[in-house]
């Protein structure tokens, strides 16, 4: 048996525009070059639940968020990511359709996995880890252990598909295959097709 697992943001979904990005800023009266920043940099604790999302966005921000400005964010966050890749999404729902054992490993605060869940492609896939409900993060080995746990499989049954290089390295120390991400025509012919 042969567990495809996705990664959310850049693989199945789009990644998040330019436009978004400022969209967000501007909502909250905020630069959007320190917006950006702020994003980031604080983005791999939040994915953690290191941090709630009023910490999260009030040290984006650089000051105290309002529970409005919150609430804003996150559903405009959620939106951002919310973009299907048209490519990957059709072969996910072929995976699907065939009977394949397919999950989801994501790098996501709990609010925006709940926000993700609700998208019908998400919700289509029985196996979904996201990271803030888990407390561990890409690329740290204990997540890889942690989702093979979960899903009943042995790492080497496990075929992990990511568009970031360090998280593919981190699968294949874990055990797995992996396939590092550029588009669905490329992945469509990495992958191992029949179960």
């Amino acid at each position: 048996m042969t567990w495809i697992v996705f990664d959310y943001g850049g693989v199945l979904s789009l990644p998040q525009s330019a436009a978004d990005a400022e969209a967000m800023a501007r909502a909250v009266g905020a630069d959007p070059d320190e917006f950006q920043r702020g994003y980031w940099e604080h983005r791999l604790a939040f994915d953690r639940a290191d941090l709630s999302p009023q910490a999260y966005w009030s040290a984006v921000l650089g000051r105290t968020a309002t529970a409005e400005e919150v609430a804003r964010l996150v559903a405009m966050d959620v939106a951002s990511w919310a973009n299907p890749d048209p490519g990957t999404v059709g072969l996910l729902a072929e995976l699907l359709d065939a009977g394949r054992d397919v999950a989801l490993l994501s790098n996501a605060p709990i609010c925006v996995g709940d926000g993700l869940d609700q998208l019908p492609w998400i919700s289509a896939i029985g196996h979904r880890f996201y990271s803030g409900r888990m407390g561990l993060v890409k690329p740290d080995r204990a997540i890889y252990d942690e989702l093979a746990r979960g899903i009943g499989a042995d790492p080497s049954e496990i075929v992990f598909i990511d568009d970031r290089e360090e998280n593919v390295e981190g699968a294949r120390r874990a055990g797995m295959r992996a396939v590092h991400f550029t588009d669905a025509t490329a992945l469509r012919a990495a992958l191992p097709l029949s179960a």
